[in-house]
């Protein structure tokens, strides 16, 4: 009850017209950034914080929030409108939200996406003022074994509800962590895949695989086939959900929280592991099966609504911890310490005022954020009406921009082209592309974690599952294993008793 009653006084510094002015610059410049391709969150906050240094720290981390929120709404918006996600979050969103789009639902997805991170994002802030103290010490206890299990649970997850048969699948995530491999060794320091160039010595950026493998692959994917097909505009449809959609939005809409706040809270990947969880257990869920892969509703409600409280829940360990779990985390620790604030146990003793007029922005944003993006959610489907040939010659540029945005080097241009070539071969063959962009984000962390887990215990496998939490996700990796032959067995029973 302190909490709920130090939030109503948080509530009184973020409705001050100031501090709603700034919540509302932040949802705007985090919506506009995050709608273009390779200029996620973490950017955005990054190239505000030079901007910000002479405003109040209340109100800049109110505008941070709000540009934290916005620029998930926009990566979503891309990736369901145009197959190119804004940030790396937003990639589970184009699974069902693009075909959506294509058969003139694109603005029914948006909507879908906005209910979500609205709905995720008001019960991860609950969450986060009633639970943060638990989860944080939960975050604590969970040692390496924990996370790499975590992340084979990841793996084999995405290879096993995703594309035509799990080889594929598992061909696709190798491609991922073969590109994760490139780089320097954490450990030891040596180059590996890097052929002598000191470019590639710090690894190919996520953000040009995602939006190699997606924007600039379909943008050639599409070329290939504009003699074939019809170059037409793909019809907006109706602005608003219908009742039959809402009655199959609602549900995911509340399950996505119940993934995405917890991983949000531990270092296991931000808002990557619980999107594509959220997207499979709505599979398993779904009396609409069949409808999965050709724009299923729920694959982009549940998704987006544990992607928001994810979000919530990254605030956990860095408020409380001053862990930051995120890269968003990071420069907003950066920006903390920038005004001479240390996240942790005491901050909310010390800056109480900052700490729950954050909080009580967030459940202000989101308000702002759906009061934005409803509206205009007919507006950004809009962009289909675009003839395809001068559509996808912008997502080039874009995509171009963004990936010369992250680090400034021209051979990331080359880098982007080639991730590109291998996005249409992709397509060409029939491998997805999610497992290959999970395989380049959880790779590297996966293979720190497996060398921490056995380093702990003289090299010995059995380091990998001594605690009970990898015990019971081993065993959740071994039913998704196993379900399919169960099923078959299953079903052969049936068949027989009748």
């Amino acid at each position: 009850m302190d909490a709920f009653t130090s939030l109503l006084d948080g509530f009184g510094t973020a409705l001050t017209p100031i501090n709603l002015l700034w919540a509302a610059i932040g949802v705007l410049l985090g919506t506009a950034i995050g709608v273009l391709p390779g200029i996620g969150p973490a950017m955005a906050v990054a190239l505000l914080l030079p901007v910000t240094y002479g405003l109040e720290p209340t109100g800049a981390f109110i505008m941070f929030a709000g540009i934290y929120y916005g620029a998930m709404f926009g990566g979503s918006t891309t990736s369901i409108l145009l197959n190119t996600p804004g940030e790396s979050a937003a990639v589970v969103a184009a699974i069902e939200g693009n075909p959506m789009a294509r058969t003139g639902r694109g603005a029914q997805a948006l909507a879908a996406a906005a209910g979500g991170h609205f709905v995720g994002g008001v019960i991860g802030t609950v969450l986060l003022v009633a639970l943060a103290p638990t989860v944080a010490a939960l975050a604590v206890d969970i040692g390496a074994p924990d996370y790499f299990a975590l992340m084979v649970l990841a793996f084999i997850a995405v290879t096993s509800v995703l594309g035509s048969s799990r080889i594929r699948g598992l061909a696709s995530l190798l491609i991922g962590l073969t590109l994760g491999l490139v780089g320097l060794d954490g450990m030891t320091g040596r180059q590996r895949l890097t052929f002598g160039s000191l470019q590639l010595a710090d690894g190919i950026d996520v953000v040009i695989v995602a939006v190699g493998l997606f924007a600039i692959g379909e943008a050639l994917w599409v070329a290939a086939h504009l003699r074939r097909a019809s170059g037409d505009a793909i019809p907006v449809g109706r602005p608003w959900l219908g009742r039959d959609d809402l009655r199959r939005a609602w549900k995911p809409w509340l399950r996505g929280p119940l993934v995405g706040f917890p991983f949000g809270a531990i270092p296991a990947g931000g808002a990557e592991i619980p999107t594509f969880l959220s997207y499979v257990m709505e599979k398993r869920l779904s009396r609409h099966k069949d409808q999965f892969g050709r724009g299923a509703i729920e694959g982009v409600a549940g998704p987006e609504s544990a992607a928001s409280a994810s979000a919530a829940g990254t605030l956990v360990s860095m408020l409380t911890l001053g862990l930051p779990t995120t890269a968003v985390a990071a420069v907003m620790l950066a920006a903390f310490q920038q005004y001479g604030i240390q996240p942790g146990p005491l901050l909310f003793a010390r800056e109480p005022d900052l700490v729950w007029g954050l909080i009580a922005s967030l459940f202000v944003g989101m308000v702002l954020l759906l009061a934005l993006n409803l509206p205009l959610a007919p507006l950004w489907a809009k962009l289909l009406r675009v003839p395809r040939p001068y559509l996808y010659a912008g997502i080039l540029f874009f995509a171009a921009v963004g990936a010369y945005a992250v680090g400034g080097d021209p051979l990331d241009l080359v880098i982007l082209l080639i991730i590109g070539l291998i996005g249409f071969g992709m397509r060409r063959y029939g491998l997805p592309v999610l497992p290959a962009v999970i395989g380049v984000i959880l790779g590297p962390a996966a293979e720190q974690q497996l060398r921490r887990a056995l380093q702990i215990s003289d090299g010995s496998p059995t380091g990998l599952v001594n605690t009970p939490f990898s015990l019971s996700v081993y065993a959740v990796v071994a039913l998704l294993l196993a379900w399919p032959l169960l099923r078959k067995v299953i079903v052969r029973r049936r068949n027989v008793s009748a």
